[in-house]
């Protein structure tokens, strides 16, 4: 799997949101700088998640982002689909639209079997878990299993 830098600096400026939450609207600048992000590439990201309704905003002095839905509601799933359309692609395409002739027919359902094992995971995982540092049981479990 491939997490884009887009992917992952909204997961981060999500989570700088949702941790900011009852302080009110938070500066793009000061999203950036908690995070070592720059400042144009997340005003992009964070345009686009407001045009998702994951964040919302205000001009002025007194504006910047917030979140438009709680933080118990927005999976890590939800901000990924947001910003790269799918949660997994072969050669850009969906993988559920991915044909194989002969032999390598069967990789479509392999490519669909991951694209849901991933999803599974990522919507169990929400803003809120992770800025509690309360990762579900599906992710400490997995973290807990022997690699291979």
């Amino acid at each position: 799997m491939h997490i884009s830098a887009r992917v992952d600096y909204a997961v981060r400026a999500i989570v700088e949101l949702a941790a900011a939450n009852k302080r009110g609207p938070v500066k793009c600048e000061q999203l950036a700088v908690n995070q070592g992000i720059s400042v144009t590439y997340l005003e992009n990201i964070l345009n686009q998640l407001r045009g998702s309704g994951l964040v919302q905003s205000r001009r002025g002095a007194d504006g910047g982002y917030w979140l438009a839905v709680p933080p118990e509601r927005i999976t890590i799933g939800a901000i990924v689909r947001a910003i790269d359309g799918s949660l997994s692609s072969v050669r850009g395409e969906q993988a559920d639209m991915v044909e194989y002739p002969g032999a390598a027919q069967p990789m479509r359902d392999v490519w669909l079997a991951v694209r849901d094992c991933l999803g599974s995971m990522l919507d169990h995982v929400t803003v809120a878990d992770v800025v509690a540092n309360t990762l579900p049981d599906e992710v400490t479990h997995q973290l807990a299993a022997p690699s291979g």
